[in-house]
């Protein structure tokens, strides 16, 4: 018994070392059975009520603490910020840790500013609307998401003339039809629209798109309100265009058909026609060339037909229609800027073979190109020719192109290791993965040879003649990249702007903010 206050005291300095023994035993006990006997000998050595009471209930505060701590460990981590997400937590060392890519690394370089693409992942948010636009967005939601990706805020620029406009061109006409559901009216009227634009932008944003949309694409809330056009309603619209003919037309799009043998296109312009009244002037042989504004009521009645085919169709069905006339006319121009290539044509006006200061200033002039955007392999071949054309009416008659080795993919945005991104001339989309962030398909990585122009006029160039000869794909011996098999290349494209930090994977190009930022040579 621990009847004195000296035995008392020895009694308790035995039973803390007896407590401190039995509490490393508890640890270790599922390891080794035979520590956990020892510890239980340890306890019955133990002697006295009130120690045995003092000894109890030490051992269930410890197990009430090893509950509140594991329980502690199971609630949700709310983290505010990404200086924060760099830290490593401190108290789950025994559970499962879960490794999401919204765990953003502190970036390596504090001094330098981030570049855009770092992190790529998108900031969500709830729109402000004005709660004036009349449409239930709830119900467009998914054809919202895909051009909110399309327009993604780091890409809208990158891939805005093959991927981003198209894209939300389409969702405008496909809202137009879905306003049209409930009502008579194909179009809205300028209130409304300027609401219901606002609106859009506002959503698109909340979901991570570029807010700078409009602008990039030249789109305003006037797209929406039919112009021009004297008929904006559904019962004027069908009394005055065979509808059956148009979305016979237009219910099923042939993406390899329609850009060289069009149906539906022919079809979209008979109805604008029909309902501008200009196809009336035309059989009464009146004269409606150079007058404005019938050009201007032609292209407003064209937004009302396809208001019309959005009411008619699925949204998908709308939206794949509508992507391929987009890519019919956008891979018939070239997209980037040239100027006045006066240093090239100097330096290669008189070459015959192959020159280091013709090649050098021509790959000088070129790596200014590639600053600009992403093109399509169609459109790549339509600026080769076109920059072409202006070296030959400067006086440069040698095919530079096959002299320097110029390639189509040379006339995109360059990366690292000299991997050029051609997209594909069909509809593409960009795609966000969670785990690898903003992704696109790059049709052409080859190298084929840039096609030289036989004259200095473009007006031979078309894409749809039979009698084209399409660049020579390479062979094994003029391969000068083999392509990339299995493999993952570090990309970084070189911009305007600061760089931006990507991956290539094979045939699709992946933009993800785990890569480091690479420098220039």
């Amino acid at each position: 018994m621990c009847s004195t206050s000296s035995g008392f005291n020895a009694s308790l300095q035995s039973l803390l070392r007896s407590y401190k023994r039995v509490f490393c035993c508890m640890i270790q006990w599922w390891q080794k059975a035979s520590i956990a006997m020892d510890c239980f000998q340890i306890v019955c050595r133990v002697k006295g009520s009130l120690c045995q009471q003092l000894l109890l209930f030490i051992f269930w505060l410890s197990s009430f603490q090893d509950v509140a701590t594991l329980q502690t460990l199971h609630d949700p981590i709310h983290i505010s910020s990404t200086s924060e997400l760099a830290h490593p937590p401190a108290t789950a060392l025994f559970e499962p840790i879960e490794i999401s890519p919204a765990v953003i690394p502190r970036y390596p370089y504090p001094d330098a500013s981030l570049p855009p693409m770092y992190p790529s992942f998108p900031s969500t948010y709830e729109p402000n609307l004005t709660g004036r636009c009349p449409v239930n967005f709830s119900a467009m939601s998914n054809i919202m998401g895909k051009t909110a990706s399309d327009c993604s805020l780091p890409l809208a620029a990158l891939v805005g003339n093959v991927i981003c406009c198209p894209q939300l061109g389409s969702l405008l006409h496909i809202f137009q039809g879905y306003y049209s559901v409930d009502s008579d009216n194909l179009v809205l009227r300028n209130a409304v629209a300027n609401d219901c634009f606002s609106d859009i932008i506002s959503i698109l944003a909340s979901r991570g798109a570029n807010s700078t949309i409009p602008t990039v694409c030249s789109v305003k809330s006037s797209n929406l309100t039919g112009g021009y056009c004297p008929v904006k309603d559904v019962s004027t619209f069908e009394k005055t265009v065979n509808t059956s003919k148009l979305l016979e037309a237009c219910s099923t799009v042939d993406p390899l058909k329609e850009c060289c043998r069009p149906v539906c296109q022919p079809a979209i312009m008979e109805a604008a026609l029909q309902i501008s009244g200009t196809q009336m002037m035309l059989n009464d042989n009146k004269n409606v060339v150079g007058e404005t504004n019938h050009i201007d009521a032609i292209n407003d009645c064209k937004g009302v037909v396809y208001s019309y085919l959005s009411r008619e169709l699925s949204p998908d069905v709308a939206n794949t229609a509508f992507r391929i006339l987009s890519a019919c006319k956008v891979n018939k121009v070239c997209p980037l800027e040239f100027n006045e290539p006066s240093e090239v044509i100097k330096a290669c006006r008189n070459v015959a073979a192959p020159s280091p200061s013709c090649c050098s200033s021509l790959n000088t002039y070129i790596a200014g190109i590639q600053k600009q955007m992403l093109i399509t392999n169609k459109q790549a071949i339509v600026c080769a020719t076109m920059f072409g054309s202006i070296l030959r009416k400067g006086g440069v008659l040698t095919n530079v192109y096959e002299l320097c080795d110029v390639d189509l993919k040379d006339f995109s945005i360059q990366a690292y290791g000299q991997q050029g991104c051609l997209l594909r001339s069909l509809p593409a989309d960009v795609v966000f993965d969670n785990s690898t962030g903003y992704s696109f398909t790059c049709d052409l990585t080859d190298n084929i040879g840039a096609p030289w122009p036989s004259s200095s006029s473009m007006s031979s160039l078309s894409l749809c003649a039979p009698e084209m000869s399409l660049p020579a794909l390479p062979t094994s011996e003029t391969l000068k990249n083999p392509g990339c098999h299995g493999c993952t290349l570090e990309m970084l494209a070189l911009l305007q702007q600061p760089c931006i930090v990507s991956n290539l994977f094979c045939s699709s190009f992946f933009i993800t903010p785990f890569s480091p930022p690479l420098e220039l040579g």
